[in-house]
């Protein structure tokens, strides 16, 4: 028999008579059941005695249908919202009572405004850690992604506070070189101040320690160490030890960018993202945070409330990035660098960058700021002006820049500079190239040292130069066709041009070059020893000299349809030239001595 049946033949036994207790006995249930078998029967006949939901008639505690309809509206009208977000915006609604998370998710559920998705591990088996003020730690890193109209791809440079999590840098550019790195970073402590420490990854625009062959200061680290910032670095391949800007670019790209079509400009793209991340800071709720906004946890670093001497913590920027002022001016006499902001140095301090004149020496190789500099024989006993800061040196010939060298030095050594007649530098010559584009005719020079191999770096390939100038500092001179290879004032080998206006305009160290230099084939000079047979070969030419000249070492001058051999400056023999190739080499291999 069905249920049904066994509840309508129990109905019947106590309708004829039979006690209830021995009914429930033999059907197995409770009394209580068996009465009400009977009062259904009675109200409702056979139809009544079938199952019915055990679901109550109403629950006290049940979200009301207005609330869930809002909740539905919130989150469709933000579809990143989640659980938290709808309980906060819920609170500012003042909503009550305000649904729990698990209910908010519950009715996301129901309303298929969300797809349940597997567990992720939960938040407690995380090794989270927060500095316990602001200003204590900021963490620094590099985005790309940010597309502009015509095709080219910005850099977003950030910083955040780790404590607050608010945004202190926010900067983009086109290339995320280290110096633009480096003027986001220093425009940031000039608005805030400087924090205790900076946590960045290992990219080469935070930290030289991984610099072949060896490891080398930056300029950031330089930055960081005149400021007494402790510059901390991750472990290599570990992003979530910087999270939270890591976490923060996720926010850029699915809050900011996936809203925005490519926008026009540079300019347009930063306007865009300051306002935004002006939201972020003081408008936008951080879950992170217990919903507070990172402003409200924030505070910019004040000295004097912090009971520390003001001189102690003035910003102190490399000359590279902060210009000392005019000489004469007020700010130089205060002891003032930079151009505004709190960028200033204590009287009596060490200049930031220092300038003085030397003369070139009849061999070519000027020593200045602990490092020899070749410049060419072609300058010999010319005046040069050397401006020199901690990292860079740069060497001026008539108001032109020549040269550029990396250096090392520290305050002693710029403030014994100082004593011995050099005056404060002139705003610092970080790019001896033009703003913007570089035009298509545009003629640059760099210097670069040749390799053992024979080769020159230049915008990230190996170039032959000619393995006769190994070991030699070269001038390149390149324009939209032809790289010409300069050595001591003249051309010495012609290659074609690798590369285009743009790849010209970012090469390191460059200059727009001046006046055309010598040609090879009128003024190079060689040497070479007379051999036993009184000849010499140069350039693929047998030149016969006399054996009564056997064991000197003769200059050979090759000029366009003639070589003319010297000897101490005397003339010894011309002889035409009919044949045109490479010298190989320049000096001469040794002496010979044969005894006469």
């Amino acid at each position: 028999m069905s249920v049904m049946e066994q509840r309508y033949r129990a109905v019947l036994e106590v309708e004829a008579g039979c006690p209830v207790t021995e009914v429930a006995q033999r059907y197995g249930v409770s009394r209580q059941s068996v009465h009400g078998w009977v009062r259904r029967y009675r109200d409702g006949g056979l139809a009544a005695l079938a199952d019915r939901s055990h679901r109550p008639d109403r629950c006290p505690h049940r979200t009301a249908a207005q609330i869930e309809a809002l909740v539905c509206e919130l989150r469709r009208l933000h579809p990143r919202w989640g659980p938290a977000r709808l309980a906060y915006e819920l609170r500012q609604r003042q909503v009550e009572p305000v649904p729990s998370p698990a209910t908010l998710y519950r009715i996301l559920v129901r309303n298929a405004l969300i797809t349940p998705g597997q567990r992720r591990r939960a938040r407690s088996s995380y090794v989270r850690w927060e500095r316990e003020a602001p200003m204590q730690l900021w963490q620094l890193d590099v985005m790309g992604g940010v597309m502009l109209a015509d095709g080219r791809e910005c850099k977003l440079i950030s910083g955040i506070d780790d404590h607050s999590r608010f945004i202190v840098i926010a900067h983009l550019v086109v290339r995320a070189s280290g110096r633009a790195v480096c003027a986001a970073f220093a425009g940031a402590l000039q608005v805030f101040g400087v924090p205790e420490e900076v946590l960045t990854d290992n990219g080469k625009q935070f930290t030289g320690r991984f610099t072949r062959p060896r490891a080398t200061e930056v300029l950031f680290e330089r930055i960081c160490r005149d400021n007494g910032i402790t510059a901390r670095t991750t472990r290599p391949r570990s992003p979530t030890t910087t999270g939270k800007v890591e976490r923060w670019h996720k926010t850029v790209r699915e809050e900011f960018l996936a809203a925005q079509a490519p926008f026009a400009s540079v300019q347009a793209a930063q306007e865009a993202l300051d306002a935004w991340v002006a939201d972020y800071n003081t408008v936008r709720p951080h879950q992170a945070l217990e919903m507070a906004t990172p402003a409200s946890r924030f505070a910019r670093r004040d000295s004097a409330a912090a009971g520390e001497p003001l001189e102690a913590l003035r910003l102190r920027l490399p000359a590279d990035l902060a210009a000392l002022p005019a000489a004469g001016s007020p700010a130089a006499a205060a002891g003032v660098v930079g151009a505004s902001g709190p960028a200033v140095i204590a009287a009596g301090a060490a200049p930031v960058a220092v300038e003085f004149e030397r003369t070139v020496p009849a061999s070519g190789n000027l020593t200045a700021g602990k490092r020899q500099i070749w410049l060419g024989r072609s300058l010999a006993g010319r005046q040069v002006t050397v401006w020199v800061s901690a990292t860079t040196l740069h060497v001026f010939s008539e108001g032109r820049l020549i040269k550029t060298h990396a250096v090392t030095l520290t305050d002693a050594d710029l403030v014994r500079l100082v004593g011995l007649g050099a005056r404060p530098g002139r705003p610092s010559p970080a790019t001896a190239l033009p703003a913007g584009p570089l035009a298509a005719d545009a003629v640059v020079e760099i210097d670069r040292m040749v390799t053992n191999a024979g080769c020159v770096g230049v915008a990230g390939r190996l170039v032959s130069v000619g393995a006769p100038l190994a070991g030699r500092r070269v001038t390149l001179r390149i324009d939209a066709r032809v790289m010409q290879v300069i050595s001591e004032g003249v051309v010495v080998r012609a290659l074609a041009s690798p590369l285009t206006p743009s790849q010209r305009g970012r090469l390191q160290g460059a200059r727009l070059a001046g006046r055309a230099p010598v040609s090879s084939a009128a003024a190079v000079r060689v040497e070479r020893v007379v051999s036993s047979n009184g000849g010499v070969k140069v350039a693929g030419c047998r030149l016969q000299v006399g054996q009564v000249h056997r064991g000197k070492v003769v200059t050979v001058v090759l000029e366009e349809t003639r070589f003319r051999v010297l000897f101490e400056g005397e003339e010894l023999s011309v002889h035409p030239r009919t044949v045109i190739k490479e010298v190989k080499r320049l000096r001469a291999s040794g002496h010979i001595d044969y005894g006469f």
